[in-house]
């Protein structure tokens, strides 16, 4: 199995920042993409950003210029770094990441961390 454990969501005043890590754990070959979606109250999961063992990333409009997504490949960790957080960004943040649970997987898996509450204060 494979375990996602975010941590560094809080409540924040606008204008301030956070940071989110999100350590995947278990039985893994290899992680393609990794990311970090979001979940205000009575809407859908969104899209924040997402990174590729690559390097290669993907933002929503409404966070880019001011979310930075980077991962440690040998750690297994993404991060999430939020400045100029605004109260339109209150929402629980989860974690994802497309995983090869072995050498000869054809194929990824999504697992999806428990996610962690960010508050921006107006």
């Amino acid at each position: 199995q494979v375990q996602l454990v975010e941590s560094g969501g809080g409540l924040v005043q606008a204008g301030g920042s956070l940071r989110l890590s999100c350590a995947a754990s278990g039985s893994i070959f290899s992680i393609n993409r990794m990311g970090w979606y979001r979940q205000a109250p009575g809407k859908q999961r969104d899209l924040v950003a997402t990174i590729t063992s690559g390097s290669t990333t993907n933002y929503a409009d409404s966070v880019k210029g001011r979310f930075t997504i980077s991962r440690d490949n040998a750690k297994n960790t993404v991060y999430l770094q939020m400045n100029g957080l605004k109260p339109e960004d209150t929402a629980v943040y989860y974690c994802n990441a497309a995983v090869a649970l072995t050498s000869y997987s054809n194929y990824y898996i999504d697992y999806w961390g428990q996610g962690t509450q960010v508050t921006v204060s107006s």
